[in-house]
């Protein structure tokens, strides 16, 4: 037996039960209906043309039912006479190449087969303007060359700022219809700064460029759609902020408030932007956000198929496993941390080659408790907050939340051979 593992073998793993948390599970019963619905405005209408070519700005994120909003906004548009094609538009995300970009559309089902029209992942950027402060302002090429241009995003709490715009349209103006070297503008100086950076970058594309609508998506807190909603040029910097508050109030969180070790099954991409979401882990990578969970340690024991190896957020994890530094590719990663200027998020945790030992050393890091009450929640990621696992001696804290319900029995987790979960 190693050395390492010799120090941490006796290390117990409590205990857990399942537990279901409650929150509002409003959402839409026939969402393609409600696309169209929204796009069939008079003030949208009156500037589609017919044979106009329009660029469907797509992002990386793992959004629900995105294939089918932009399927039906692509629809849409060719129904009014339009000939629209849809560009990748995530920043550096893919490796900031076109291939790489072009593998996470796909991955989401966003296929031209799928959706009725040609995808354009591109690399290259048109400077199409200034801010007010002189900096050069980038968008996609073949955006820039469209007759006009379709956002399609979902408003959230960003991952490492706060301001009135976080994740949403203006920041998809901002940063991903940038490619990477319009998003490397944006984040030169730095996160401190973005919540002023992203509405001058975004002014700067609504002025030159013709932003016929901008789709904002918001989701409950299962994941599902609960609201789209279709903006002129004019209306998403007037009526974005108002959408990121209902946003903020639709999103999940774990309902304990504080724990010794937090286990999260897989990190992603399509999870959140820094792989698990610190607006629930706690895991924040910059100063200028604070909230989630206020946790001692984060084991991370795997990276999604989804991921295409970007382990942004493994950093965020003081322990993880062997097959998740596997998958960390680090080509697919780093363009991300070298565009945003923040590298704590691609650095290396301590690895362990299973999950038990994972878990084990996890709990040994936790100062200041006694190892066999060390409070333990499990999540299989932070999209998925309806049922998760908490080590038994927190079921008397949750018997006390509103909104969790005890749905099961205390037992060990399971490892097989290998040491890996089998079960929980």
């Amino acid at each position: 037996m190693s050395v390492v593992n010799e120090i941490i073998k006796d290390i117990p793993i409590p205990n857990m039960v399942k537990v279901r948390q409650e929150f509002d599970r409003t959402r839409l019963e026939d969402v393609a209906a409600e696309v169209r619905k929204c796009l069939d405005r008079r003030e949208i209408l009156v500037n589609l043309r017919p044979g106009m070519t329009v660029a469907v700005a797509v992002g990386s994120r793992g959004i629900s039912n995105h294939a089918l909003i932009v399927r039906e906004t692509v629809h849409f548009l060719r129904e009014h006479g339009a000939r629209p094609f849809i560009v990748s538009s995530m920043g550096s995300h893919g490796g900031a190449t076109a291939e790489g970009q072009r593998a996470i559309l796909e991955g989401y089902g966003i296929r031209e087969e799928y959706c009725g029209c040609p995808v354009k992942a591109g690399t290259d950027c048109a400077l199409i303007g200034y801010t007010g402060d002189g900096s050069p302002v980038y968008i996609d090429r073949y955006a820039a060359e469209a007759d006009g241009i379709v956002l399609v995003n979902r408003i959230k709490p960003h991952t490492a700022f706060r301001g009135p715009y976080e994740s949403g349209l203006m920041k998809m103006m901002a940063i991903g219809l940038g490619k990477q070297k319009g998003a490397e503008t944006c984040h030169a100086a730095g996160f401190e700064n973005m919540a002023e950076n992203i509405p001058r970058f975004a002014a700067a594309v609504l002025k030159n460029c013709n932003i016929l609508a901008g789709i904002a998506i918001l989701e409950n807190a299962y994941d599902e759609t609960r609201e789209v909603i279709a903006l002129t040029a004019d209306e998403i910097p007037a009526q974005e902020p108002e959408l990121l508050e209902r946003a903020k109030r639709y999103m999940p969180r774990i309902l304990v408030d504080h724990v010794d070790l937090l286990v999260v099954g897989q990190i992603g991409k399509n999870f959140s932007g820094d792989g698990m979401d610190p607006n629930i882990a706690g895991t924040f990578a910059t100063k200028c956000a604070s909230g989630g969970l206020n946790t001692k340690r984060v084991a991370v024991l795997d990276i999604s198929d989804e991921s295409h190896g970007n382990g942004v957020g493994f950093g965020m994890a003081d322990v993880s496993t062997r097959r998740a530094y596997e998958k960390f590719d680090f080509e697919m990663s780093y363009p991300n941390a070298l565009t945003c200027l923040v590298s704590q998020v691609v650095k290396v945790p301590m690895i362990f080659d299973s999950d038990q030992l994972c878990l084990k050393a996890g709990i040994k890091l936790c100062a200041g408790i006694e190892h066999r009450n060390a409070k333990v929640v499990y999540i299989h990621n932070t999209l998925k907050l309806g049922e998760i696992y908490i080590s038994a001696n927190l079921v008397p804290q949750a018997e006390a939340i509103e909104g969790v319900t005890v749905a099961g029995e205390e037992q060990p987790m399971e490892f097989d051979g290998n040491g890996n979960l089998i079960s929980i």
